[in-house]
């Protein structure tokens, strides 16, 4: 269907919102009823009530990583026994904060993949592995860094 009418693949994403509740905290809510909160740690000035969001994003990362190779393993009839994704990065709080010239985004994410089959040779399962991290939107999404741009709406 979507190779015929390529325009029909294509649609605005629902907006996710985080609005303040106090300190740090924010409820960030989606217009299907979605709902999680966020908090930095106490060393940034947060309570630590919730994750912080650049947990957030590596949890994002993981789970559609994760998502897109088991999409990927049953399309090419392979019955995954285990599948285990984890993302880690370093991060530097002077960015953060506004010191030194530095960058507040994430650095050296890793993306670490175990993943175990029954009926799949190691090439393949690392075939599906590299194609779900190709067509993650997640993971996309982060290698290409689409422009983002900020509107101020003042109340």
């Amino acid at each position: 269907m979507f190779a015929e009418q390529p325009t029909k693949a294509r649609s605005k994403n629902p907006p996710a919102t985080a609005t303040l509740d106090g300190g740090l905290k924010f409820t960030v809510t989606g217009s299907h009823g979605e709902r999680l909160s966020t908090d930095m740690p106490p060393a940034v000035g947060g309570a630590g009530s919730a994750p912080n969001p650049g947990w957030l994003l590596r949890a994002s990362l993981a789970s559609c990583t994760a998502t897109v190779i088991a999409m990927r393993a049953a399309q090419v009839g392979v019955s995954l026994t285990s599948l285990e994704v984890s993302v880690t990065s370093e991060s530097d709080t002077r960015g953060l904060i506004g010191a030194d010239n530095v960058s507040a985004g994430l650095a050296g994410l890793r993306t670490h993949v175990k993943i175990g089959a029954e009926d799949a040779t190691p090439d393949q399962l690392q075939e599906i592995v590299r194609w779900g991290d190709a067509h993650s939107p997640v993971s996309c999404t982060i290698r290409d860094a689409p422009a983002n741009t900020v509107e101020i709406e003042i109340v």
